[in-house]
């Protein structure tokens, strides 16, 4: 099962994979502030040193978390989707973002305020529990992308990266532009487009007007680097699926 693909025998709002984890008396701590909210595509959620005010659950589309330098320059350095919260650590006390978070694929997501989720937290040893084991997943994740920025090939890389986002779509078609794609990978968007074409040439993937369709899944599995598969690992161990998935 793709690491971010939701169980398909969940109740109605627990497509959110932390959400789903929890038992049933922990996640009742958080039903009454749950609203659904629209993630619009470049929505920034919250800047590196801002003070986090919201917690977000995706239920769909995908969330970058992306390190900005002075010079205005940018990389990705971890993807949230339905397995993942925005603004996780709250939960424990943390109080500011240590990245920007920017909405990379339109979806949705349930949230609540960060003071909410902390007050649930002390109330749950379970939800408290589950915090650190998502917080340990995504500095693997952070770590994973380091070693993988420095050490495989852009084809390997872009291959991954697809395989991530199709995990947090509904479909095949990823809404997403060549040029903002080099802008998180960060490499210039040419090199981006060399390495699309190797892989439509394949018959791997189809793009056309800003949108990537995946045609080959397994092939882009077989040509991504081990670091997509470390990863989905990783996330299996903290979010077991479900049994029927």
């Amino acid at each position: 099962m793709p690491y971010g693909k939701p169980p398909r025998q969940l109740e109605r709002g627990r497509s959110n994979r932390f959400l789903a984890a929890l038992p049933p008396h922990d996640f009742a701590l958080l039903t009454p502030h749950l609203p659904t909210v629209t993630l619009e595509r470049s929505t920034i959620l919250h800047d590196a040193g801002d003070e986090i005010e919201r917690v977000y659950f995706p239920h769909s589309g995908m969330v970058s978390l992306v390190a900005v330098m002075q010079s205005g320059a940018a990389v990705e350095t971890a993807t949230i989707g339905r397995a993942g919260v925005i603004g996780a650590s709250t939960g424990l006390g943390v109080k500011y973002s240590f990245a920007r978070a920017m909405v990379q694929l339109p979806g949705t997501a349930a949230w609540l305020s960060a003071s909410q989720f902390h007050a649930a937290a002390n109330g749950s040893q379970a939800i408290r529990d589950l915090i650190v084991r998502y917080s340990d997943l995504l500095l693997a994740q952070v770590q994973q992308s380091v070693a993988c920025n420095v050490l495989h090939t852009m084809e390997a890389r872009l291959c991954r990266w697809l395989l991530q986002a199709h995990d947090c779509m509904d479909g095949n078609a990823i809404p997403l532009t060549q040029e903002f794609l080099g802008q998180m990978l960060g490499v210039r968007r040419t090199t981006v487009t060399l390495a699309a074409q190797l892989l439509q040439s394949a018959g791997l993937i189809r793009y056309r007007r800003g949108h990537i369709q995946i045609l080959d899944r397994p092939a882009l599995e077989e040509l991504s680097c081990e670091c997509y598969a470390i990863v989905r690992g990783y996330t299996e161990k903290v979010f077991p699926p479900s049994e029927g998935t």
